[in-house]
């Protein structure tokens, strides 16, 4: 991993970085909607709580597909300090660095929410946490493509506003579910289309120069 890291080429970087986004993707899918419903993205905590006690099962494969994701969350993190460090390593750094933030709060939450040391109350509470690094980890991702020249900036301006639509998991706004939808969606695709265009334009990925 350190080799990757340190001398891995920009095109396997960006093979990584669409193949474990589009997998955790659909692992996340799984588990939020056919596993556990507000396990993944903060929602209602008091049913979440009742959905636990009701079936511990079903908790068991929703912890696991959930810290599989943020494993995921944790390459996804190396592999764009990868495809980002030859337009600016202090940027790439800052992106990796806030992802893995993003990824090991979550995983410490719940870890501590699967041997009982938090309720899910606390466990929430945390993963709000978390997803403060994760819209940070959005933003300056955003930035960091628009300023790499060889990166659409198109996707760096969706990356920037999907960012700000993180909001609305601290705030109620009690907004329409149409609405929400969209908002939701705008987060899916942000990052979605940066994964594809980093899995079909590999090859035109500039390497570091040394």
């Amino acid at each position: 991993m350190k080799n990757f890291i340190t001398n891995g080429s920009t095109s396997k970087a960006a093979v990584v970085v669409g193949v474990a986004f589009i997998t955790s993707a659909l692992i996340v899918t799984l588990v939020d909607d056919f596993l556990l419903a507000n396990f993944v993205v903060p929602g209602d905590t008091e049913a979440l709580a009742s959905d636990i006690e009701a079936d511990g099962k079903h908790f068991f494969f929703a912890a696991v597909g959930y810290l599989l994701v943020l494993v995921l969350d944790v390459i996804i993190g190396l592999a764009l300090y990868v495809v980002l460090k030859p337009a600016n390593r202090n940027l790439a750094a800052l992106t990796a660095g806030l992802r893995l933030l993003y990824a090991f709060t979550l995983i410490i939450a719940l870890l501590a929410l699967a041997f009982q040391i938090i309720d899910v109350y606390g466990y929430a509470s945390i993963k709000l946490l978390g997803y403060v690094f994760f819209a940070l980890h959005i933003f300056v991702l955003g930035y960091s493509v628009f300023k790499s020249a060889y990166i659409p900036k198109s996707l760096g301006i969706l990356l920037v506003v999907a960012s700000f639509t993180y909001i609305v998991f601290y705030v109620d706004f009690h907004l329409p579910e149409t609405l929400e939808v969209i908002i939701m969606s705008t987060m899916a695709v942000a990052e979605l289309a940066l994964s594809i265009w980093l899995l079909v334009k590999r090859n035109r990925l500039p390497v570091e120069s040394r």
